[in-house]
């Protein structure tokens, strides 16, 4: 594509009060770009439709409470030119939720009702922004071409697939698209794992050959070590996208770990602002890796598992690891050994899969950039060209990762 466009994300922590919509406008307005909007689900929607699957007494208020949240929004929705497909997608969710509550229950039922606080939150933005003078124009991922690896649930988006598919045409005004989900390679509705919208976002940056993408968050864009260890610190000014990568395996909550993926092939810088401070507060920059030595962040996740065997991993830990969609931290296996790193709750409830060893650990660590040796309390796992992780067993987690923080940090700033 030619045109500058511009992709903004606006996340479920952007859109818990209906005023959040006038900071949108705001954005949009003093954009000198072509923007692209992507929405994800109001502000504890989501949590709301997983509820209405597991809770079928809450299946019959469900409906109810979205057309209240909703219509606080945008109060217009029912009387604007996106009445009709608001009250359509309403009439779906009591259908599907009808449905659960006689006992049909489909991955393809569920899929529909958990898409709609995409579709939802991309209606009445569009609604609100053309109150406010912006020619917005609401579009559906799968309608506009959108296209996920998998069937029912899917962990990336097809970009050679969607390239095929995608109806540029469709881009009028200002377009407010739906992330999360598209369309499967059965047909059928497909959805990606919770965050999958900044994953969405990425694919459409890329999909339009876009100037840059910008996920605006509640928070000042990615710090060096998570602000729930307790520890005050600025946030990191640059990152590339492998240090990204890792530290959203590892370390952040800010980003999900597949959104840098679709930028790297044509170098589409990444920023990550504060929808609240929009001017004052510097954004973090994700784009090319760049050669540095420079120690970066430190990423923390409490409670692992460590299994090893001296035989090769079974195809039926594979197979399971698959199926409930974890993603190990470490995987390492030969004709005479293996070595595997997950989460110690996933461990403990399958247990009767793994032989071998299993030994319980606080946390893995992950260092971004060169640091000076630690201690013998870190156990070296492994290196990539990103960063190097350890396992660390301590009493207090919070204590030891903010003495870490301190005395590597401490020291690279004295050099």
């Amino acid at each position: 594509m030619n045109d500058e466009y511009v992709v903004h994300k606006f996340g479920g922590s952007c859109l818990r009060e209906s005023g959040d919509i006038e900071k949108i406008s705001k954005i949009i307005q003093n954009s000198d770009d072509k923007p692209v909007i992507v929405v994800s689900a109001l502000w504890g929607v989501t949590d709301k439709l997983l509820r209405s699957l597991k809770d079928t007494q809450y299946s019959g208020k469900i409906v109810q409470d979205l057309i209240s949240q909703h219509t606080i929004f945008a109060p217009e929705i029912s009387s604007g030119p996106f009445a009709d497909k608001f009250q359509r997608v309403i009439d779906g969710i009591s259908g599907e939720v009808m449905r659960l509550s006689s006992g049909t229950r489909t991955i393809e039922s569920e899929n529909l009702i958990l898409a709609a606080g995409e579709r939802l939150s991309a209606l009445v933005v569009a609604q609100r922004l053309r109150t406010l003078g912006i020619d917005a124009h609401p579009i559906g991922a799968e309608d506009i071409g959108l296209r996920l690896k998998g069937s029912g649930k899917a962990k990336e988006i097809d970009i050679g697939e969607s390239k095929q598919s995608m109806d540029f045409d469709m881009l009028r005004g200002v377009p407010v698209l739906t992330g999360w989900f598209g369309k499967g390679y059965d047909g059928d509705l497909a959805i990606l794992s919770r965050g999958g919208s900044d994953h969405s976002a990425a694919a459409f940056a890329n999909l339009l050959d876009a100037k840059k993408l910008i996920l605006w968050k509640d928070v000042d864009g990615i710090k060096p070590l998570n602000p729930r260890w307790g520890v005050n610190t600025q946030s990191i000014p640059y990152l590339g996208y492998g240090q990204a990568a890792e530290l959203a395996i590892h370390g952040t909550s800010v980003i999900h770990p597949a959104t840098v993926s679709p930028l790297i092939e044509l170098g589409i810088p990444l920023e990550i602002n504060n929808i609240n401070n929009p001017s004052t507060i510097a954004p973090t920059v994700i784009g090319p890796d760049l050669n540095s030595d420079k120690l970066v962040a430190i990423g923390c996740q409490p409670g692992v598992s460590l299994i090893t065997d001296e035989k090769p991993i079974s195809s039926d830990i594979i197979s399971l690891i698959r199926q409930k969609d974890v993603v190990p931290w470490h995987l390492e296996t030969s004709n005479n050994s293996m070595k595997l790193i997950l989460p110690n709750q996933f461990v403990s409830k399958y247990q009767h899969f793994f032989e071998g060893k299993i030994e319980h650990c606080s946390a893995i660590i992950t260092i971004i950039g060169k640091h000076e040796p630690l201690d013998s309390n870190y156990k070296f796992v492994s290196r990539n060209d990103f960063g190097t992780r350890y396992l660390v067993n301590t009493n207090n987690l919070g204590i030891e990762i903010s003495d870490l923080y301190h005395s590597l940090f401490s020291l690279q700033d004295c050099k």
